[in-house]
């Protein structure tokens, strides 16, 4: 839908968003209006370079032509149905998913939040089921993020911040250890804990990547004290960290993952993947949901993940997410650059990071911000090093102004 066709000047339409929605996100000033491979829109015809990337969604590249023809094929023929009928689409993407990374059995959901419920509850189930009913307790990481409802909230190990602030008790049997510290981790477990849940790189709480050591001596700690071992890869997952699952480039299988975003490329849908033992824990009346697995959603993440596997993103986001790292430590104020893939953070000596974000923007480029000092980059896979010259020529000056700016304060 274009702005000229609803006859409102853009002023009138950012009136009725400011008087009719909920605001919870701060927003860019300008109207996305057409996207197209790297580049977003306005509706002045204005393109925005996007290290965006719809939060990590649209990995194949903003309104990629496959996804697009997928949807537009579903619509001729089905948009929904409930879960009792077999639906062609639903049942070639588990069969897509499930071989590609090495699980047995998915759950279709609406959204990653929903896809960590989903594992949350299958985890707690299967524990309850085979060892008792005080066998529920997980183990997260601090400053680890899992969404907004209550049970992936409490998963959250952020309890000073307003992801859980006023919203009264938490849901109970959550323990949060320190991220990379299996000694952390080992203390914690105790009679009743049946699971250890984390992210590979915890994206919301700074872009911190998991070593190698951390999640091999994970699975071990699982292994050896007959755990479950669960991966968000919500944000991970699907070629962001340079594999189709982060998993897979540390050569480490989990007992049950989630994943979201990419996986959809532009439509909402997640999943939660788990082993045969885990997921028959989820029986008949256990669990549902009205829109997971929907034709036109399973269409759309078919075409997004054979995208993502035929045009070897995931080894395109390793290669360009070097480059990335490498031209962001020439930066003035960087303190510390980390990522794995395209998934990366830069951290500064001073807390300008909302001001970059809005000095970027104003050069029309589009990064985010985490906090008051690191800017976090997760783009469409298929950036190139000229689109990360772009960006980071950019940054560059929005540093320096921002910099400035504070100093002369």
């Amino acid at each position: 839908m274009k702005l000229k066709d609803t006859g409102l000047t853009g002023k009138e339409l950012k009136a009725i968003v400011r008087k009719y929605m909920v605001e919870t996100y701060p927003r860019f000033d300008f109207i996305a209006e057409s996207a197209e491979g790297m580049y977003l829109y306005d509706e002045k015809g204005n393109a925005y370079l996007d290290f965006y990337g719809g939060v990590a969604v649209n990995s194949p590249g903003n309104r990629n032509e496959k996804v697009v023809a997928a949807i537009k094929d579903q619509a001729d023929d089905i948009l929904h149905t409930f879960n009792y009928p077999y639906t062609i689409p639903q049942a070639l993407l588990a069969k897509k998913i499930c071989d590609t990374i090495g699980m047995d059995k998915i759950f279709y959901q609406n959204s990653g939040t929903e896809a960590n419920e989903c594992m949350i509850k299958m985890a707690r189930k299967y524990g309850t089921d085979h060892f008792g009913p005080e066998k529920y307790q997980i183990i997260t990481a601090e400053h680890g993020f899992h969404g907004r409802t209550f049970g992936s909230m409490a998963a959250t190990g952020q309890p000073d911040t307003t992801i859980q602030q006023g919203f009264g008790s938490m849901v109970p049997g959550f323990v949060y250890a320190k991220f990379n510290d299996l000694e952390d981790f080992a203390s914690k477990i105790t009679k009743n804990t049946i699971a250890i849940m984390i992210e590979p790189v915890q994206g919301e709480g700074g872009v911190h990547p998991a070593t190698q050591e951390f999640m091999e001596g994970l699975r071990k700690l699982c292994d050896d004290n007959h755990l479950l071992l669960l991966l968000d890869e919500v944000q991970t997952g699907w070629g962001r960290t340079g594999a189709p699952m982060a998993y897979m480039g540390y050569g480490v299988m989990p007992d049950a993952v989630s994943m979201a975003k990419a996986m959809g490329g532009g439509m909402p849908i997640g999943a939660c993947c788990a082993r045969k033992k885990v997921a028959e824990a989820l029986g008949s009346g256990t669990h549902g949901s009205t829109y997971g697995g929907s034709p036109i959603a399973c269409a759309s993440a078919l075409a997004s993940i054979s995208e993502i596997l035929d045009h070897h993103l995931s080894e395109n986001a390793e290669e360009v997410g070097n480059y990335l790292m490498d031209q962001l430590r020439t930066l003035p104020h960087v303190k510390e650059v980390r990522g794995r893939g395209l998934l990366v953070g830069v951290e500064y000596d001073l807390p300008i990071a909302m001001e970059v974000k809005w000095g970027t923007f104003r050069r029309r480029a589009l990064i985010t911000a985490i906090g008051d000092s690191i800017n976090r980059m997760i783009p469409p896979l298929i950036a190139s090093r000229k689109d990360v010259d772009r960006l980071v020529g950019k940054m560059r000056e929005a540093i320096e102004e921002a910099a400035e700016t504070l100093q002369a304060a």
